[in-house]
């Protein structure tokens, strides 16, 4: 790796690797998070999307917000009504999970095959979406940053507001867990202010606690927090310690039900669909208590 000052995975799993963190999520991190299922209620963390119709003037919709699904409707005979969708797989309106292969560190992708071998114009050949084909359960913890308000413009979290907040909200991230942080700001950016975003020195805290996924609904700032710098979440995260992030989720409904439970730990399962060879895929995200 070029900075050696700067954690990273690369080599820790083997040079064919394509989980990264995902690694730590054993037998027995999975049945322990069976365990937190004690009374039933669940959430979703995924932000519902409403489809624009693929279709032009004068019956395309006047809105000037932008969908990252657009829908063709196929009438197929029979009575039977049918649709196809051509789906944007990172966009700040949809809840989705990142393969390794999204972020490359210079020109080599985890954990450390040449991108151009990587992201051919045929599709994604390793570390792609196939190493979540059979979906991730473990353990989910959230750590509510915004209980008293989002976060300031442009605040920097930190290892040591991690820290706080499992003093605060009596729960410890343990290896293996999936870290879902809530800073109460949306994931899109918003024009003319400085989001909030996740610092390089609250990555390297995930790095010693052992996360295994991360899925922040405001992960990193805009602007940057440091423009010389990588991106602390996608490009330290993701792309140095091979840890898949779920982008864009959303996290009212969540923080709601742990306030009610007082519980801040759940087993989460996240299953896409089985689409290999890609870069990203929506996901639906449940958390169940």
């Amino acid at each position: 790796m070029a900075d050696p000052d700067l954690p990273d995975n690369w080599g820790r799993w083997g040079a064919d690797d394509e989980l990264g963190t995902l690694n730590l999520i054993t037998d027995d991190v999975r049945a322990q998070a069976a365990a937190e299922v004690r009374t039933g209620r669940w959430v979703s963390l995924a932000q519902p999307i409403t489809p624009n119709p693929m279709i032009s003037s004068p019956f395309a919709p006047t809105t000037v917000d932008v969908s990252p699904v657009q829908q063709l409707m196929s009438y197929t005979g029979v009575g039977v009504s049918a649709d196809l969708m051509l789906v944007t797989n990172h966009h700040a309106k949809s809840t989705h999970l990142d393969a390794l292969a999204h972020w490359s560190t210079g020109d080599q992708v985890y954990p450390g095959r040449p991108r151009a071998e990587v992201v051919t114009a045929g599709g994604v050949t390793h570390a792609s979406t196939s190493a979540f084909a059979a979906g991730i359960v473990t353990r989910g913890v959230l750590l509510d940053l915004a209980v008293d308000g989002p976060l300031p413009s442009g605040y920097a979290v930190t290892s040591h507001d991690f820290e706080e907040a499992e003093r605060r909200l009596g729960v410890e991230v343990r290896p293996g867990d999936a870290l879902v942080v809530r800073l109460g700001w949306p994931a899109t950016p918003v024009p003319g202010t400085p989001t909030p975003g996740i610092s390089v020195d609250a990555v390297r805290w995930m790095d010693r606690r052992g996360v295994a996924l991360c899925a922040p609904d405001r992960g990193d700032a805009f602007p940057p927090l440091d423009p010389g710098g990588p991106s602390p979440l996608h490009g330290v995260g993701l792309g140095r310690l091979a840890m898949p992030l779920i982008d864009a989720v959303a996290l009212d409904d969540l923080a709601a039900l742990c306030a009610e439970l007082e519980r801040y730990s759940f087993l989460l399962s996240v299953a896409p669909p089985r689409v290999h060879g890609l870069t990203g895929i929506p996901v639906n995200p449940v958390a169940l208590f």
